[in-house]
């Protein structure tokens, strides 16, 4: 007999580098797209949510993946770059079933969803949800187990004690298709956790509006400032009004200055001076000051938290303070050199010290003995193009921003500029780099696999509609499998539905469990 195939947990899937037959990586996994059948058919797994270079996310289907190992998946090396968008059929099992609660079939008891294992079917391309890893009695999700998760049977079973976890058949579990209010998110937020912000952000941004609010309060305050940070304004403002005023002021309290003045900005005038009253009275007054210039000004656009350095420092407290490791890139580019008081506004401002000086001159050098006073700071009023030129002419990353007295006021940084320079809704749409040109949503040249047209492999269960078998349901009613996510004529029988996905016979509609 032919050995099983491997089970895969998805929570192992979550960022995983997906590479073509060439070994040239094609982006990460994001997460799985499956459909729910009706009955206790266990659900389908369509593809998977990809993110490519350019941070688009596109839909691959399982058809297209060649292997899962070694932490890798492998295509075919054909995709679409079409931007995946979900449809009403489709479920998200990172995303939407994750810490989801559900019942136990055979006592009614409620558990909640730790994770979820997806097989491929012996002989064939389909893959499905076959298991659930589910733990008994009191709410949440796997966040706390992974510290002593030595001590759970980790996806292996095990008694009936409250708070145990057991991995259990999908057939076992009844409530996935039910809408639940207040899901947990601990599970969701544990495959954030190796993340950049903006990638946080991106998976937020994607998800549907109440997942991704029960996501954002999740996230502890700290991460979710840095994560506020990256998102479109809209989000930003939602997620901000789902929270208790005290939790939203900590929040914006954690955000650097000048994207708590811009969020701020968003909101009505009473909720803006309600949470300003909240906030601690030195983060709230910098947030005024800078609410105070026109938006697309050195002003406007400054951070008031450069790292500031009296004339007596040494090069040795220059590189400590750049050490520091919340600091951004462009901010631990320099220090300035100010007399006191050493925050913003400081005393008069000396000039500049770059860090490749501080690398060059011995440790005890004095930081007032290697400034750079001949590099022109910036009004807070210079207007946007003023302030790229500057950054433009001098190559830098950030330049200084000083007032009429001397006192430095902030820093204008490269990233700022940027985003202002951007189109307003770059974060939804995606940076389209050299590799995207020409293709946008395009259908790609062959893109197109055996049993994608209504024809190809047949087995044993197919139905002469290309990998589909009895009874699966494409998302619009058409027949089963994935295809490339490109329009098509649709309606029932052979051949690609709506949106290029094939799909089941009439016989079935999904309508969940």
């Amino acid at each position: 007999m032919a050995a099983s195939a491997p089970r895969i947990f998805v929570s192992h899937l979550s960022g995983v580098p997906v590479f073509d037959p060439s070994g040239d990586q094609v982006g990460r996994v994001r997460d799985l797209v499956a459909m729910l059948r009706v009955g206790r058919r266990p659900p389908r797994l369509l593809g998977l949510v990809v993110e490519v270079l350019s941070r688009r996310r596109i839909f691959l289907p399982m058809t297209r993946v060649t292997g899962i190992e070694s932490g890798e998946v492998i295509t075919t090396g054909v995709v679409n770059v079409r931007r995946f968008q979900q449809r009403p059929t489709e479920r998200l099992v990172l995303g939407e079933l994750l810490d989801r609660r559900v019942r136990l079939v055979e006592t009614g008891e409620e558990v909640t969803v730790l994770d979820i294992a997806v097989q491929q079917l012996p002989a064939r391309r389909d893959w499905e949800i076959d298991k659930v890893f589910v733990r008994r009695g009191r709410k949440g999700g796997a966040l706390q187990q992974m510290t002593s998760r030595a001590a759970l049977p980790w996806k292996g079973g095990g008694g009936r004690r409250a708070g145990e976890a057991l991995t259990v058949e999908w057939s076992a579990v009844t409530g996935f298709s039910l809408e639940e209010e207040g899901q947990g998110a601990e599970s969701l937020v544990a495959t954030f956790e190796q993340l950049r912000p903006v990638d946080v952000a991106n998976a937020l941004h994607h998800l549907t509006s109440k997942r991704r609010v029960e996501v954002a309060s999740a996230l502890d305050d700290d991460r979710l400032a840095d994560v506020l940070e990256e998102l479109p304004g809209d989000d930003q403002v939602e997620i901000l009004g789902t929270l208790k005023e005290e939790r939203a002021a900590d929040v914006l309290e954690a955000m650097d200055p000048d994207d708590a003045a811009d969020l701020l900005s968003e909101l009505p005038e009473d909720d803006k001076e309600r949470l300003l009253t909240l906030m601690r009275p030195g983060d709230a007054a910098d947030v005024r000051r800078l609410m105070s210039y026109e938006e697309r000004t050195a002003g406007g656009l400054m951070t008031t938290d450069p790292i500031v350095l009296r004339p007596d420092a040494t090069v040795a407290d220059a590189l400590a303070r750049v050490r520091q490791q919340d600091l951004s890139p462009a901010l631990a580019a320099q220090v300035y050199v100010c007399r006191p008081p050493d925050e913003t506004p400081t005393g008069k401002y000396l000039g500049t010290v770059h860090f490749q000086r501080l690398l060059r001159d011995p440790p005890y050098t004095l930081v007032s003995s290697i400034v750079d006073s001949d590099l022109p700071p910036l009004p807070p009023d210079t207007a946007l193009p003023a302030v790229t030129s500057h950054l433009a002419a001098y190559n830098m990353v950030a330049a200084p921003v000083v007032d009429d007295t001397g006192a430095l006021l902030g820093a204008v940084t490269v990233d700022d500029v940027l985003d202002h320079l951007l189109p307003d809704d770059w974060r939804e749409t995606g940076y389209h780099g050299p590799g995207d040109q020409g293709k946008g949503h395009d259908h790609v040249p062959g893109d197109q696999g055996p049993g994608e047209q209504g024809q190809g492999e047949q087995g044993p269960e197919d139905n002469g509609s290309g990998d589909t078998g009895p009874g699966d349901t494409g998302p619009d009613g058409g027949p089963g499998d994935s295809g490339p996510r490109s329009p098509g004529p649709g309606g029932h029988g052979p051949g690609p539905g709506p949106g290029g996905r094939e799909g089941p016979g009439p016989e079935e509609v999904p309508r969940g469990r």
